[in-house]
């Protein structure tokens, strides 16, 4: 098998210390400018503590006097003790005056999530890259990549002005001895720079191990599946299943040990080679009398420093190379591309009067699949008219839904609203003509008003929030509610907070849907979760609920479709049957089967 090219990084290096520093500079310039500060303090603060015993012992073996030592020597301790004072508040205040730029990132990896073509989100290698993108905004273990790209940029330029003062220093000992110390460490960063090659290959492996033993343990803690893990056994399976990841991770991990502390084993030799050297000319040197015992303990301590520098600027550089692959990963996700519609279109031509829907030869294939979920569909929803769709599981009516709303765009053909094209509005503008109710329901630990509303209660009709509850046949439950629409959800949450049940959440999004008040109307299986009397009520409601609008119903309860205008069947992703119920049962064909199969429990 031929081996895969390892994919090129996003972002250079470079490109990444430029995105991070204007960004920051936009979010908090405060914490960009005591960066800058720190660097010439901490330059300062290395040459004056290297100089300060050389200028002790330069005063003591001189003639000059204790008055003479006393003023020389405190004037560079006060120096260095006012240096250190700013330093250390410029470190105390970083953290805080970082906040706002690592929050305004998150707040764009979040923005990016929930604004991101759904089609685009709902893929797999979407969803491992948001993985990775979000490991880059958290703090794990002391290490944050987005706070610390400029901080190891700003410690890489340090390191190198210091390289270039304490190297000015050496070269008066010996050019030689400079060059020694500059490129032994080499044969170091090079292990190290293959070590971090090695573990950004392998970051899929890892994420996936992370991401599927959260998801096993989030599931153990989850009091919604608790019954179901204690009646059908799973105890021991999921316990397995959990080590056997860590087993994995493990193994993961030892490797990535046994790698690093390979790197850093040439970094002990290449300490003892170089410091043994350089220190053995420094004693020559005294010995035979080329410098003197201040020169001598001067240059002895900026030897000691620049080693130091030299591995600080590999291992800074190191560490920014690191980091720029993290950085990578967050940026090509916030920069990830999503085709927008034209704009040619606007809403408010549209909201006013229901429309009338055309599927042109629309056909929709999943990334990887072999065949069409819907194949060349053909169909006119005519304005205010009340459509049904039904079929077994896997028939495509929830794709088909989701091509309507404009949350997938077809493989092929058009859809078109009042004759124009879907793909001439902005998405956020298409979504304004549809109040979808889906199947799958879930809802946040706001108000009642604020989960109707989609917004702050600052900003939501109270009044009108509190009659689509009603109208949803939440009426009882409100008035039970001593806060009524400022109840809060999630016990877990808000100290007051309520659960509803299935029955009651699924009403509540019916009533979100009715607050919208879209003019097109899709319910997707909205009384699945409702026992058959609030079933009743919706049914009885729906006729005022979609009075001057184009509706969309689906339901497996082909009973519950009386009251729509046509009737369609759906059967592997094609239109197989199409009339009012009447006509359907009297043709004899899928739909009058499956009536039959469903009526006949009804029936003694």
């Amino acid at each position: 098998m031929k081996k895969e090219k390892p994919k090129k990084p996003y972002c250079s290096v470079w490109s990444n210390i430029c995105w991070a520093a204007k960004k920051q500079i936009k979010y908090a310039p405060t914490a960009f400018f005591m960066q800058f500060t720190r660097v010439p303090v901490n330059v300062w603060l290395s040459w004056a503590e290297i100089y300060l015993p050389s200028l002790v012992v330069s005063e003591v073996v001189g003639e000059k006097g204790t008055a003479h030592a006393a003023f020389s020597v405190g004037i560079l301790m006060l120096t260095i003790f006012c240096a250190n004072i700013l330093k250390t508040a410029i470190t105390f205040l970083l953290d805080a005056k970082e906040m706002p730029y690592r929050s305004q990132i998150i707040y764009e990896l979040n923005r990016k999530s929930i604004s991101c073509f759904y089609q685009t989100y709902e893929k797999k290698e979407m969803r491992d890259l948001y993985g990775r993108a979000q490991e880059a905004t958290e703090l794990w273990n002391g290490v944050q990549p987005t706070r610390d790209m400029l901080r190891h940029t700003w410690g890489f330029i340090q390191s190198i002005i210091c390289y270039i003062l304490f190297g000015t220093v050496i070269s008066f000992v010996s050019p030689w001895l400079l060059v020694l110390l500059t490129f032994a460490p080499m044969v170091n960063w090079f292990c190290v720079k293959a070590y971090h090659n090695w573990e950004y290959a392998h970051r899929k492996i890892w994420l996936d191990l992370f991401h599927k033993r959260a998801h096993i343990q989030e599931k153990t803690m989850n009091f919604s599946v608790a019954k179901d893990i204690r009646i059908y056994s799973m105890t021991s399976w999921l316990s397995e299943m959990y080590q056997e990841l860590s087993d994995e991770a493990t193994k993961w991990n030892r490797k990535k040990i046994r790698r690093d502390y390979a790197s850093r084993l040439a970094d002990l030799v290449i300490i003892l080679i170089r410091d043994g050297a350089a220190y053995a000319v420094l004693i020559s040197m005294t010995l035979e009398g080329k410098i003197t015992i201040d020169q001598f303990v001067l240059y002895f301590a900026a030897i000691s420093s620049f080693a130091a520098w030299i591995g600080n600027i590999l291992n800074q550089w190191n560490y920014i190379r690191a980091t720029s692959l993290k950085l990578c990963d967050l940026r090509e996700y916030l920069e990830h591309f999503d085709k927008d519609g034209t704009g040619e279109a606007s809403p408010d031509d549209f909201l006013g009067s229901a429309p009338e829907i055309i599927f042109d030869h629309v056909s929709f294939r999943y990334d990887g699949a072999e065949h069409d979920t819907l194949h060349d569909i053909c169909l006119t929803i005519h304005q205010g008219e009340k459509l049904a769709l039904v079929g077994l599981n896997g028939a495509g009516k929830t794709t088909l839904v989701k091509l309507l709303c404009g949350l997938y765009k077809p493989t092929s053909g058009e859809i078109r609203i009042n004759g124009t094209s879907s793909e001439k509005f902005f998405r956020k503008d298409y979504y304004k003509l549809f109040s979808p109710v889906f199947q799958t329901i879930n809802a946040a630990f706001f108000s009642l008003a604020e989960i109707v509303s989609g917004k702050e209660e600052s900003q939501t009709d109270l009044k009108r929030a509190e009659l689509c509850i009603r109208r949803a046949g939440l009426g009882k439950k409100l008035d039970s509610l001593s806060d009524g629409v400022h109840t809060k959800l999630d016990k877990q949450v808000n100290e007051n907070g309520i659960e509803l049940s299935g029955g009651e959440l699924q009403k509540l999004m019916l009533a979100r849907a009715l607050y919208k008040d879209a003019p097109v109307l899709i319910l997707d299986e909205p009384t699945a979760a409702l026992d058959p009397i609030a079933e009743s009520a919706i049914y009885k409601e729906y006729q005022e609920m979609t009075k001057g609008k184009s509706s969309l119903f689906i339901s497996h309860r082909l009973a519950s479709t009386r009251f729509c205008n046509r009737i369609l069947y759906l059967e592997n992703g094609q239109i197989a049957e199409e009339g009012t119920h009447d006509s359907l049962i009297a043709s004899g064909g899928e739909y009058a089967k499956l009536y039959e199969l469903q009526s006949c429990w009804y029936q003694e």
